[in-house]
């Protein structure tokens, strides 16, 4: 693996919106490389940090990137949805921060499966401790339920004959790695390269990744959960990859502002739109184009 090329999404728009300059307490649920921790703790040399990360060789390359902060830093290898179960002072916590995307020290491993542009096995867990890999769902799940997770995850089409063609190849052992898998789809899609359409292994092993990680499982309950253990002033800052993800966002964020029936908000949502990268990042860092950021802050 390598960290070559690692550039956290919207570095400045996380600073304006998590605002490090408090003391405090400021928590990065997914820390991948530490990108954003870093830019957190380079802004306010009494901040403290707590990171949080699913995967344990990314939590210890950001380990070692957070080495000369360490005696500003406590981390966890956990999932960012323990957050609200973790022993740490809430009560002092001024931010949290959740960028919900693969890093590039994922993507750029050919043994974590994540990217269908480099041969690898079909696996694409985040926590090697998992038992469910992505060749255990192409080769185990019943084909109506298959085809369900590549609609709703990836929003292909034609997914119920997708899903048969899957069942038909696996009995003949010829889904195995990630070009297998690739090579179906490009044959049954009849792909070719065309400006603005996206590749439908692109949306397949998106369908994929969610379904292994339970990715979408409990965000808004997460993002309740968080709220209650915060106190008021506290900024939450959130970056999602796909419309999914987004849209569970924004929607915890909408109930937890409301006002209907009495009920006192909860949080001040302070994006009105999702903030996203402008040209010149999405240049510089192409993971940056499909990110899109929304920010609340606790009352």
């Amino acid at each position: 693996m390598t960290e070559k090329g690692h550039l956290p999404v919207l570095p400045s728009q996380v600073l304006e919106f998590i605002d490090p300059g408090r003391d405090g307490l400021y928590v990065d649920c997914t820390l991948g490389l530490a990108g954003h921790a870093l830019a957190i703790l380079g802004a306010n040399p009494r901040a403290r940090l707590v990171g949080l990360d699913r995967d344990a060789l990314s939590l210890e390359a950001a380990r070692d990137r957070l080495r000369r902060h360490a005696g500003r830093v406590t981390l966890y290898h956990a999932d960012f949805k323990d957050l609200p179960s973790l022993d740490i002072p809430f009560d002092r916590v001024r931010g949290v921060l959740g960028d919900f995307g693969l890093s590039s020290f994922q993507l750029d491993a050919p043994e974590r499966g994540f990217s269908f542009t480099r041969e690898g096995p079909l696996d694409m867990r985040m926590d090697l401790r998992s038992k469910t890999t992505a060749a255990k769902i192409l080769n185990t799940y019943p084909e109506g339920k298959l085809a369900d997770v590549l609609a709703r995850y990836g929003e292909l089409s034609q997914t119920r004959r997708l899903a048969r063609e899957i069942a038909h190849l696996r009995k003949l052992g010829r889904l195995e790695t990630t070009s297998d898998l690739r090579v179906l789809l490009e044959r049954f899609y009849r792909w070719r390269p065309q400006k603005g359409r996206i590749h439908p292994a692109a949306k397949a092993f998106q369908a994929l990744r969610i379904e292994v990680n339970r990715e979408l499982e409990g965000l808004d309950e997460f993002i309740e959960a968080v709220v209650r253990r915060v106190g008021p002033g506290t900024r939450l800052v959130f970056i999602s990859f796909h419309s999914l993800e987004d849209r569970l966002v924004k929607r915890a964020f909408l109930r937890l502002a409301a006002t209907a029936g009495g009920a006192s908000p909860r949080l001040r949502v302070l994006t009105r739109k999702p903030v996203m990268a402008g040209e010149e990042e999405v240049a510089a860092n192409s993971r940056a184009r499909s990110a899109k950021l929304r920010a609340a802050e606790t009352v």
